[in-house]
């Protein structure tokens, strides 16, 4: 069973082990954002890969019941999307083994 609700972990995709931690949990942000107004903003999750220097910085989309003005619910972070979105990094050019800043990566409303 996966396992839910944790802050941090490792997953192993393809062979290698990568390491992940939640960075920012969905909050209400009055800065301006990307599309230039005030609203939610979703969780933040930091990928490593193991004994490598470049992070990647997976952000999400904003959990529908906090658009729809519910109350937050918990957090759903599994070994599964986390995987799904180091292959999706990986395929949008993240390169662990590089220098540099940490690249962000925008997940959409389906996880990918």
């Amino acid at each position: 069973m996966a396992q839910i609700h944790k802050l941090s972990g490792s997953v192993d995709v393809d062979g290698l082990a990568y390491e992940w931690e939640l960075r920012s949990e969905p909050q209400w942000s009055e800065s301006q954002s990307r599309n230039g107004s005030e609203g939610w903003k979703g969780m933040t999750v930091a990928l490593l890969r193991t004994h490598t220097q470049r992070e990647a910085l997976l952000e999400f989309p904003p959990p529908k019941r906090l658009l729809k003005g519910m109350q937050r619910g918990r957090l759903q972070i599994s070994d599964a999307i986390v995987a799904r979105g180091i292959r999706a990094a990986l395929e949008a050019g993240w390169e662990p083994e590089s220098r540099g800043k940490p690249m962000v990566f925008m997940v959409d409303a389906d996880g990918n």
